[in-house]
């Protein structure tokens, strides 16, 4: 198939009909039906079943539309990056991508000591899952991106910045004092509660997950998130006890919960990322060590 065959056959499969086709991608019907026809041609079989003006996908259609769905997503991010080029950056600008769970308290923390010695940079934030920022920093749409887990591409650049140690919200009430004065609990220990968990998708979920199969620890799972603020608010509404990590606790509403550290410790890696073939400019330099900094103090 051409590539004008497959916009045809997308426009088709969208809108339903020949004439919303045509209106969808700005050529006359004539046109339209004479490219669905060479492109059936072409292909050896139908696309459509036509019965009383009404275009019906063809098993055949069917098939191929999902990798078609791909396809035109791929030149979606084509476009997005060609866009991006020809714009260039802005001089003065910084532009963020970081998980959820930073942006909340560590990243505004940086940004306040970043501000002040660089009062005149335009900063945007942007907060995304990890494999959305790994996709913004290679289309160029991002200069730096702030992670968890130790997230790998080729075409990224990976900076240690921090290791932080998971730990047990606790909603005041939910364990007796006795418990609460030993400091820390054990993942047996949660076993009788209800417990906030992380989807197991989730770096930090994925490695609490395997911490539990090795423990031979089954938990109570009340609620399944997949941001690790969403837990924490969970925990202060008295819902069950929310696992994250140390960087999301520093939020934690101290008269509502208790913040008690986990055994055994599992250590989730804060990393910073950037292009790999474009260096790193002053700015970018900046941002990271103001992160590393507020790590450490939240810490």
């Amino acid at each position: 198939m051409r590539l004008r065959h497959i916009e045809v056959f997308n426009a088709i499969m969208l809108t339903g009909s020949v004439s919303a086709a045509a209106r969808l991608i700005n050529i006359t019907q004539p046109a339209v039906s004479r490219t669905l026809q060479h492109a059936e041609i072409q292909l050896g079989f139908a696309l459509f079943q036509r019965a009383k003006g009404r275009l019906t996908p063809t098993t055949e259609a069917l098939t191929l539309f999902p990798h078609i769905e791909r396809l035109f997503a791929q030149l979606d991010e084509v476009q997005r990056l060609a866009t991006s080029l020809r714009g260039g950056q802005v001089a003065g600008e910084l532009r963020i991508v970081s998980v959820l769970a930073l942006s909340y308290d560590i990243l505004p923390r940086a940004l306040a000591r970043f501000k002040k010695k660089h009062p005149d940079i335009v900063v945007s934030v942007e907060a995304l899952h990890s494999p959305q920022i790994a996709s913004s920093l290679m289309l160029q749409e991002a200069d730096v991106g702030f992670v968890f887990s130790t997230l790998s591409h080729p075409s990224l650049t990976h900076e240690p910045l921090a290791e932080c140690a998971m730990v047990c919200v606790v909603p005041k009430g939910l364990l007796p004092a006795r418990k609460l004065r030993q400091g820390q609990l054990s993942l047996a220990d949660l076993v009788e509660v209800p417990v906030i968990n992380l989807d197991a998708r989730d770096p930090v979920g994925t490695r609490l997950s395997q911490a539990c199969r090795e423990a031979g620890v089954g938990l109570n799972s009340y609620v399944t998130v997949q941001t690790y603020h969403a837990a924490l608010a969970m925990a202060h509404h008295g819902l069950g006890v929310a696992l994250v990590d140390a960087c999301t606790a520093v939020s934690a509403d101290r008269s509502k919960v208790e913040v008690l550290a986990l055994e055994p410790a599992i250590h989730v890696p804060v990393q910073a990322l950037r292009l790999a073939d474009k260096p790193g400019s002053v700015l970018v330099r900046a941002i990271t060590e103001e992160m590393q900094q507020a790590i450490r103090q939240a810490l």
